[in-house]
């Protein structure tokens, strides 16, 4: 009962010292507060996969009603902002500038080979390869704009009524909206930062300071050290995460359908991994400059760019694909996307959520026998 009562004192008394040091300590603030303000008003407004307005040339060999209508439909399209030519000429040093990102071509015999019926007239799409991205959507959208264009005039001369009819339904983000779900990945990668810094930099900082030996000098256990120091910072990471749902849904609006209690469990799972990573950090290196540079390094990065933030896993190598099952964001973003656009569901949330505390179960235990070195 004393030995128990002991640790529970000295527990407390750790909390209390790492609370007090972390309200006091700028650094922590900025890293909890400012840091995720900044960088998610940067993915939110910087950062868009959607892809309106794009600049093309509209090159129209000869000019009959038939093209002019078929014009009108480009230029009423809200992707595209249209210049018009008469030559292809006009818009290769357009297209090579990347002035225009592509040329549509309507050529000279649309009109007689439509009027034919017997060969289905082709208009010609040249775009700037060197950007695949918007090269598949000038491709695509104007072969869309096309098609629609063919189906209505068909329907205006009553040629034939078509035999089906394609009815799209988008689930859980209608408006195809970008910002829907990179703004709750972005969350993700916020966190993944901030818990990493929070806790190597701050410890870091001790072990500079000197006070982590003098620390290490008293009956404190190491369990009872990293406990100390990971509960506060623990708290303040998810006051952080706090913020940033805040301006989600408010400021960017985003829709939040699930529920409270499943944001802060997946939240606090991914919390876990990401502070026991800085601990380790921190008890490798004892530098704070170090500590930055690895906590970037081995956690910034791998987020951002293994996690399927951005770029699609089931595309990149089998090799990096195996490397993403050890990414904490990996498992986090599509369940941030999930709680935010669709709703809870927990079978997906339990599995990630096992895999986040397997994973800073492992940080911990190496933290743990790193620092039991060093006490020794």
């Amino acid at each position: 009962m004393s030995a128990s009562s002991g640790r529970l004192r000295r527990l407390s008394a750790l909390v209390r010292k790492e609370s007090f040091q972390a309200i006091r300590d700028p650094s922590s603030i900025l890293i909890a507060f400012v840091l995720p303000l900044i960088l998610l008003f940067l993915f939110g407004y910087g950062v868009s996969l959607d892809t309106t307005r794009t600049r093309i040339g509209l090159v129209t060999e000869e000019m009959t009603p038939l093209t002019q209508d078929l014009s009108a439909s480009f230029q009423a399209s809200r992707y595209f902002d249209v210049a018009m030519g008469r030559d292809r000429r006009l818009f290769e040093e357009d297209l090579v500038l990347g002035k225009v990102r592509g040329v549509v071509v309507i050529p000279a015999d649309f009109t007689t080979r439509y009027a034919a019926g017997n060969r289905r007239p082709d208009i010609q799409v040249i775009v700037d390869g060197s950007d695949p991205n918007t090269a598949n959507f000038v491709q695509n959208y104007a072969q869309g704009t096309g098609a629609n264009w063919e189906r209505q005039r068909q329907a205006d001369v009553a040629l034939h009524s078509p035999a089906i009819s394609v009815e799209q339904r988008f689930w859980f983000n209608p408006e195809l909206t970008s910002r829907n779900f990179l703004v709750p990945g972005s969350i993700a990668i916020v966190m993944t930062l901030v818990g990493t810094l929070l806790t190597s930099l701050v410890v870091a900082r001790e072990w500079e300071r000197g006070t982590m030996e003098a620390m290490m000098a008293t009956p404190v256990t190491a369990v009872e050290l990293l406990a100390g120091k990971i509960l506060p910072y623990f708290l303040l990471g998810l006051t952080s995460m706090t913020l940033c749902v805040l301006l989600a849904v408010f400021l960017f609006g985003v829709p939040f359908r699930g529920s409270v209690a499943a944001l802060y469990a997946l939240s606090a799972a991914f919390l876990i991994p990401a502070l026991g990573q800085g601990l380790l950090i921190s008890t490798a290196t004892k530098n704070q400059f170090l500590a930055s540079q690895l906590a970037l390094i081995s956690a910034f990065l791998p987020a951002f760019l293994l996690s399927g933030f951005l770029f699609e896993i089931n595309s990149m190598p089998v090799v990096i694909q195996w490397i993403t099952f050890i990414v904490p964001a990996r498992y986090l973003i599509p369940s941030l996307q999930t709680v935010f656009l669709a709703g809870d569901i927990w079978p997906m949330f339990a599995k990630a959520i096992g895999v986040m505390l397997t994973i800073g179960a492992i940080m911990f235990m190496l933290a743990a026998r790193s620092t039991r070195k060093r006490i020794g």
